[in-house]
C-alpha cells in the first residue's frame, strides 16, 4: 500500500547503512515518505523494489558534492513536491594522532562532516520557505556526536567538524523567521553498534613516537573499541520521536555514556567559569557594569 499523498516527506542522508539505515526503514514502516541518499543506489535496491516509488525515491548523493545536493533537493521537488524533515547523517571518521594525519584526509573529513551537512541545511531552508506552503516550514535534524561536545584523541579532525557543525546548527536557528517555522535540533549519538568502528573509520597508523602503553591515544583506541552500547533500531524510534516534538530542544544525546560525558563536561565549563570569574571581569573597560552586562547577555541568550 502506498503511503498517503499527506504523509511527511523525509530526506535522510547515509542510508546505505547503520542510523541512516535504520532511521529509513522504520520511517518507511511507519507508512510515510522517503527521499534516501547514498553514494550508491544499488545497494538499496531490495527496499526499492518492496516500497513504490510514490514511498521511496533513491538518489546518488555524494554530500561533499554541492552541485549534487542541488540536484538532490531538485529532484526531491519535482518528486514528491513538499518536504518536512532533513536529517543529515552521511559520515565517515577519520583515526588518527594529529601530526599523523594527511592534510588532504583532513580536509576531505571536514568536507564530508561540516561543509557537506552546511550546504544541505541552506538547501533545506530553501525548500522550507520557497516551495512548501507558507507557514508549513520543516524541520533539520543535524546528526552530531558525542564527539561534537567533548573532543577525543585520535578523532581530532572528526571531533572539529562535528564542533562545526554544532556551532552552524546553532547559529542557523537562530537566524530563522518565526514565520517560516523552520525549526532545527543538534542529536548527539554516542557509541552504535553498527560499522562506524569499521568501514565508516579511515585508520592512520599511530607514529613509532605514540607507541606506548602510557600513551593517551593507545589507551583511548583501547577503550573505545569496548563504548559500543547503542541499538540503531532503537536509536531510529528516537529519532522520529524527536522529529515528532512540539519544541525542540537545542540538543539531545543518545545513549547513557553520551549524555554522561555532555553533562560532566557541561558542569565543568560552568565551575571553570565560576572558579576564574573575576578574571573576565578584570578585563572589562573603566566604568563597565558588569552586572548590567550579564543581566543584557542573559536576556539575549534567553
Amino acid at each position: 500500500m502506498s503511503a498517503p499523498a499527506t504523509s511527511r516527506v523525509w530526506f535522510i542522508t547515509g542510508t546505505s547503512k547503520g542510523l541512516g539505515r535504520a532511521l529509513l526503514e522504520e520511517v518507511l514502516r511507519r507508512g510515510e515518505r522517503v527521499v534516501a541518499t547514498l553514494r550508491r543506489r544499488e545497494v538499496l535496491e531490495p527496499l526499492a523494489r518492496r516500497y513504490p516509488p510514490a514511498q521511496l525515491l533513491v538518489l546518488r548523493l555524494d554530500v561533499s558534492s554541492h552541485a549534487e545536493i542541488k540536484q538532490a533537493f531538485r529532484a526531491t521537488e519535482e518528486h514528491f513536491g513538499r518536504l518536512d524533515v532533513v536529517v543529515n547523517n552521511a559520515g565517515y571518521a577519520v583515526e588518527g594522532e594529529i601530526e599523523a594525519v594527511p592534510d588532504d584526509v583532513a580536509r576531505e573529513q571536514m568536507e564530508v562532516a561540516f561543509w557537506g551537512p552546511a550546504n544541505i541545511v541552506k538547501e533545506s531552508i530553501r525548500f522550507f520557505r520557497n516551495v512548501n506552503p507558507p507557514g508549513q516550514g520543516g524541520r533539520v535534524l543535524n546528526i552530531t556526536s558525542v564527539c561534537g561536545y567533548s573532543s577525543n584523541p585520535t578523532l581530532s579532525y572528526y571531533c572539529a567538524a562535528k564542533f562545526a557543525l554544532e556551532a552552524f546548527t546553532e547559529s542557523f536557528i537562530k537566524e530563522m523567521l518565526p514565520e517560516w517555522n523552520i525549526k532545527g535540533v543538534i542529536v548527539e549519538p554516542g557509541g552504535f553498534r553498527t560499522d562506524w568502528n569499521a568501514a565508516s573509520l579511515v585508520r592512520i597508523p599511530a607514529p613509532p613516537q605514540y607507541d606506548s602503553p602510557d600513551s593517551p591515544t593507545v589507551q583511548f583506541r583501547k577503550m573505545i573499541a569496548q563504548t559500543y552500547i547503542g541499538d540503531p533500531a532503537k536509536a531510529a524510534k528516537a529519532l522520529v520521536q524527536i522529529a515528532d516534538m512540539d519544541e525542540l530542544p537545542l540538543r539531545i544525546q543518545l545513549g547513557t555514556e553520551c549524555l554522561l560525558v555532555v553533562r560532566n563536561k557541561a558542569m565543568k565549563t560552568i565551575q571553570d567559569g565560576e572558579n576564574h570569574a573575576e578574571l573576565a571581569h578584570s578585563t572589562n573597560m573603566d566604568g563597565v557594569d558588569k552586572d548590567a552586562v550579564l543581566a543584557m547577555f542573559k536576556e539575549i541568550d534567553t
